[in-house]
């Protein structure tokens, strides 16, 4: 038997003080002893977590510990004879200071890596001395305590979980070891899937206390572990029996529980806290009546429920129905002010005013559609015969449930003190907002509004004309930044471009640059940065600017030689390729360590560019570097820049790296590598080699699953297949939360998913909210989804989980709504006798439905009552999309409504929306259609035509001709520029145009109009052979209308600052004069746009070059044919196919 062994079965007999920590030590000698081979002793490597969480400590800018506080912490005493291990060198304190060694590359001469290791190797660590050492950290505030926490960690976790019994654990070291334990499940997400086997008594609950305070830093697969452990220590440990199968092939070593078990008590519901929010709706059923009724009346249902993640409604709709079994008809509505999340399912009676405002206040985070009925209803309740501050004060947020016409009866002081309470966050309607602006200016539209009371209206400043903000005065706005940020969020882009422009009449540009807050100094144009005068990286850092002013001000510090690229933060947005190329060789990896801190900012060619600099740089440092690359070597490279390395090159990664590029592979964001890139297999490939070890895929565990990060989104089904079926579940399960999988896997997948869970047909409402995102990939396999009816709730429940929703969810859950609307219908009807007709669509449904109102048939809206459409006319005026037939019908309802155009007022037209599309050209010119209102309608699809009849409508209205159009205005105009005529484009002012076109994003006209903005634009700006990034970027579409000789003259650097939608714009028969390096230089974001007939023109060596934009800048190691020793797969045959077969499949995606 080992000494381990020997050692564990003594524990029992240890003291409780020092025996505990001489067993911790046992497992650290055993744990960061180096097996032989290079591979790690198990596949949560104690030292390897350490590494990782001495590097946290060391990235967060901890200094590295001095040798009188170790010596402080780590006393030279021996160990007791009895408790020495053969190798003396392996004790605790080398074995620290060899990972401090290697995390602290660069430190001082008086750090403790200065010391010689020969010494420190004959320093003894007292293990009775742990608990005074937990003890120290907990009360030090020395900051390098950090690398000592670090290194705590990974042992109290070890102790914690590999004990089977944990009854001799004193109370006071049990709390000491969850304290030192907790950074590893803060900061290491697969240790969360190693929890203790078996948890007795208080501990439980101490376990549970820390666990819910990593909570919020779990995914929602180790929340579900989490809960599914406790599951299973609240039933072994009372009842004797388990909830989960047993292992295939296997007899159970204890009984499975009975399906009638009530095992969620009032400690388990106690317990439990946050997590309480994953249990399954049979799981409720599971608690006894009163205990559960004990648990709602306690302070901890609602601190447990606040904390908690967003509710499934299956057992939203079950807690609800559980907890109003513990209160009469009568009573439960007193108790509404407890309800927490559990209000968003509650189907409330008519309430008291002092009811409405505390069950409204409860309903302030639901979102789902059914409870916007309710909160209008509570609003309506609360604000009858009262218009009082305190009324308002009680709907928060709800306020913007109030139609225009109760704004409008709100007195103007009790609004202020509202909206000043409310802050800048509140979304209001186009209707609503003309109605609160309204009610500020009176008659009088451009009536001066000042600074302090403008700081005032917070989000209703949003609905501010243009002329308003032109006359704001800069010394009343610009010292109180905050408020101006504020302000500004949720301004239009024609507003941002009218404060600016009545600013820069007061104020320098220099000085208006350094002082403008977020949206208005992104709106700020080239030509006015270049006023600016930029002369130092300090009046640029710390900025959010945008890509256009970045791609300049980047060009500018490199001019400058300031181009320091750890503090330009935003401004490397603009960074190019050449710059890139241009770092010198040992500046290189700090480079990209740079680039990589600030991922929101870096863009798929940046990082390829990157990636390809930094792996030639390391080559010509070292030849065959990949191939005996070490560990330290290995973290230094980026995460999002080792997606680059080419396949050959991943896979002659040496055996010995592999920890660290697992950890590396659990975090990388693989949305910077580009769909085609050839090393995406060669990742999974390696990485499944890393954790099986070489052998087959059967023994990986789901720990090892979440090791693979986003390469499990990646995943064949074929190779899902080869692992265990247990594993096979927890896969798809977390493969739920995957934002993108390769359209190639999804039909295999949805088939797995069948046959790991069953028929979706036949699934409970849980497995649809769990597993239901994965089901949502197949159009064919959601119109295929019974109606039952929990199914719409089901649904709209996972759209909002969704970062995209397809046309056929949005027609499922539309089918789901009005299925169920007139059912209802005729159960009334029988109810009643009078069966009736068909029922038009009732404005319930109307509100409910939102968006997808695009669905219904022209015939059912021309059911729509008047009345309905009046309450409604907004809602459905946002959609755009309808047919030309669905418009038409709008067209009439809104004429019956409304009267005739000509009755029509400007708050009619705010209302109608996107319905103004379906006007004739003559009585489009004679709507009363304001620039300012012009914003609000630029999404609806308008067609060329009709843009000529908008854009006089406005004139006619405003009094404009092109002539007149400054800056602001043009930004306003946007696309229904598209409205001009070619005389009217030619008459337009080129420095209006100069300082408008950067903000004037999505413009596409006809071929003909956009001829003459693009002659406007080489009049303005110059010769397109000459145009920079920046210009490029900031003239967005109109780049797209250069003829084939402007487009051939185009410098090649600037076509990865091409907009994506000019891309699939530029004429076949001018695309096909690109050069291959014009080609290349695309980048793959762009190169995805190209259309057939695009490439259709293309020849051999420019589809060629196509080829390399889509898969991103590639690099060639010299030394991958080297015949260098092989890298050891034994067992791969097992379960990896050919590496070619995947190349091809993930390149045919």
């Amino acid at each position: 038997m080992s000494s381990n062994s020997t050692n564990r079965q003594a524990l029992p007999t240890m003291a409780p003080n020092g025996g505990t920590y001489v067993f911790i030590l046992m497992v650290a000698g055993a744990a960061f002893a180096k097996p032989p081979g290079g591979m790690p002793a198990d596949k949560a490597s104690l030292k390897d977590i350490a590494k990782k969480l001495m590097m946290k400590c060391h990235s967060n800018g901890y200094p590295v510990p001095k040798m009188m506080l170790l010596k402080s912490f780590f006393n030279s005493s021996d160990l007791p004879a009895g408790d020495r291990t053969a190798d003396q060198s392996n004790t605790p304190l080398s074995t620290f200071l060899q990972i401090l060694n290697f995390v602290a590359v660069d430190t001082s001469r008086n750090s403790v890596i200065q010391q010689t290791m020969d010494a420190s190797e004959k320093m003894m660590w007292n293990c009775s001395n742990l608990p005074a050492i937990i003890k120290m950290m907990r009360s030090s505030s020395e900051p390098s305590v950090c690398y000592m926490k670090a290194f705590v960690a990974p042992l109290s976790w070890s102790a914690l979980t590999a004990r089977t019994e944990d009854s001799n654990f004193d109370s006071n070291d049990y709390d000491s070891l969850l304290w030192a334990a907790k950074p590893v499940l803060e900061d290491i997400p697969y240790a969360r899937m190693k929890l203790p086997p078996k948890v007795e008594g208080k501990n439980m609950k101490k376990m549970m206390n820390m666990l819910w305070e990593v909570h919020e830093s779990m995914t929602d697969d180790q929340r579900s572990e989490v809960l599914n452990w406790m599951k299973e220590q609240i039933t072994q440990s009372q009842f004797n029996c388990t909830m989960r199968p047993p292992p295939e092939g296997k007899s159970a070593s204890i009984d499975r529980c009975k399906q009638s078990l009530k095992w969620l008590d009032l400690e388990a519901l106690t317990m439990m806290g946050p997590y309480l929010t994953l249990l399954s709706a049979d799981d409720v059923d599971s608690s006894p009546k009163e205990k559960l009724c004990d648990f709602f009346r306690s302070a901890q249902f609602n601190s447990g429920m606040t904390r908690a993640t967003k509710m499934k409604p299956s057992l939203g709709k079950k807690f609800m129905q559980r907890i109003q079994e513990c209160f009469s008809e009568k009573q439960f509505p007193e108790n509404v002010d407890k309800l927490g999340p559990l209000a968003c399912y509650y189907d409330a009676p008519d309430l008291t005013p002092e009811l409405s405002k505390n069950l409204l206040a409860q309903l302030e985070n639901c979102d789902n559609p059914l409870t916007s009925k309710l909160k209008k209803r509570l609003v309506n309740s609360l604000m009858t015969n009262s218009n009082s501050t305190q009324a308002l004060h009680d709907l928060g947020s709800s306020v913007t449930l109030l139609s225009p016409k109760q704004l409008l009866a709100i007195p103007e002081k009790n609004l202020k003190d509202v909206l000043k309470s409310l802050g800048p966050g509140i979304k209001w309607t186009r209707s609503q907002l003309h109605a609160l602006v309204k009610k500020q200016l009176g008659d009088k539209k451009c009536a001066e509004v000042p600074g302090k009371e403008l700081m005032e209206l917070q989000s209703v400043a949003a609905g501010l004309p243009s002329c308003v903000l032109k006359n704001v005065k800069a010394q009343e706005i610009l010292d109180d930044t905050e408020g101006l940020r504020n302000v500004s969020k949720k301004m239009r882009k024609g507003q941002l471009k009218a404060m600016l422009q009545g600013l820069r009449g007061k104020l320098s540009p220099s000085e208006l640059v350094q002082r403008l807050p977020g949206p208005l100094l992104r709106s700020v144009s080239l030509t006015r940065l270049d006023e600016a005068n930029i002369t130092s990286l300090e009046e640029v850092e710390n900025k959010t600017w945008s890509l256009t002013q970045a791609a300049y001000l980047a060009k500018k510090m490199r001019d400058l030689k300031q181009l320091k690229y750890r503090r330009l933060h935003s401004v490397l947005q603009g960074i190019t390729c050449k710059m890139i190329d241009a770092v010198a060789g040992s500046s290189t990896l700090d480079m990209a360590q740079a680039l990589t801190e600030t991922p929101q900012w870096l863009s798929k060619v940046q990082a390829g560019c990157a990636a390809r600099k930094l792996f030639m740089t390391l080559e010509k440092e070292r030849s065959a570097y990949f191939q005996s690359i070490t560990e330290k070597e290995m973290d230094m490279i980026p995460s999002s820049l080792l997606l680059y390395l080419p396949p050959s090159s991943v896979m002659d990664l040496p055996d010995s790296v592999c920890p660290f590029f697992i950890d590396k592979m659990e975090t990388a964001n693989l949305t910077l590598l580009p769909p085609l890139a050839p090393s995406r297999p060669a990742l999974i490939q390696r990485a499944l080699l890393c954790l099986a070890k070489g052998e087959d895929l059967t023994g990986l565990t789901a720990a090892d699953v979440l090791r693979l990060g986003s390469l499990l989104c990646e995943m064949q089904p074929s190779k899902l297949r080869l692992m265990a079926p247990d594993v096979i579940k927890f896969s798809l399960q977390t493969m739920v939360s995957c934002q993108h999988i390769p359209q190639s896997h999804r039909t295999d997948l949805i088939q797995l998913v069948s046959e790991a869970f069953g028929s979706p047909s036949d699934w409970s409402p849980d497995t649809m909210e769990s597993l239901g995102p994965l089901l949502l990939l197949d159009e064919k396999a959601i119109s295929a989804l019974p109606n039952k009816p929990w199914m719409k709730d089901a649904l709209v429940f996972l759209r909002s989980r969704l970062s995209r929703t397809s046309d056929a969810l949005k027609r499922k859950i539309f089918d789901l709504t009005t299925t169920a609307s007139e059912e209802a219908r005729k159960k009334r009807a029988a109810t009643s006798g009078n069966k009736g007709e068909a029922a038009a669509p009732s404005e319930s449904v109307i509100e409910e439905l939102g968006m997808g109102n695009v669905y219904w048939r022209a015939a059912q809206l021309d059911m729509i009552s008047n009345s309905t459409f009046l309450a409604t006319v907004e809602i459905l005026g946002a959609i755009s999309g309808y047919s030309a037939e669905q418009l038409d019908v709008l067209r009439k309802k809104a004429v019956e409504a409304f009267g005739p155009v000509s009755q029509m007022t400007e708050s009619v037209v705010v209302q109608l929306g996107c319905i103004t599309q379906g006007f004739n050209s003559s009585d489009l010119e004679k709507l009363p259609i304001s620039l300012d209102n012009l914003e609000g309608i630029a999404h609806c699809g308008w067609r060329d035509a009709q843009m000529e009849s908008v854009w006089k409508s406005v004139a006619k209205y405003d009094n404009l001709t092109a002539q007149q159009l400054g800056a602001a205005e043009l930004v306003t105009l946007n696309r229904f520029i598209c409205g001009l005529n070619p005389n009217e484009i030619s008459k337009l002012n080129v420095d209006a145009f100069k300082d408008a076109v950067g903000s004037m994003d999505g413009i596409q006209c006809s071929s003909k109009v956009e001829q003459e903005l693009k002659n406007l634009a080489v009049s303005a700006f110059g010769n397109p052979s000459a145009w920079t990034e920046a210009r490029v970027s900031d003239l967005g579409g109109i780049v797209a209308a250069l003829s084939a000789t402007e487009m051939a003259s185009l410098d090649p650097a600037v076509f990865s600052f091409f907009s994506r939608s000019c891309v699939s714009r530029i004429p076949p028969e001018n695309f096909a004069v690109l050069s291959v390096a014009q080609l290349e230089a695309l980048g793959p974001d762009n190169a995805a746009m190209i259309t057939s007939e695009q490439k259709a023109v293309l020849k051999d060596d420019q589809l060629s070059a196509l080829e390399k934009a889509s898969t991103g800048p590639l690099f060639q190691s010299k030394t991958s044919e080297s015949g260098a020793p092989p890298l050891s797969m034994e067992g791969m045959d097992a379960f990896m196919k050919p590496l070619l077969f995947l190349l091809v499949g993930f390149l045919l995606l």
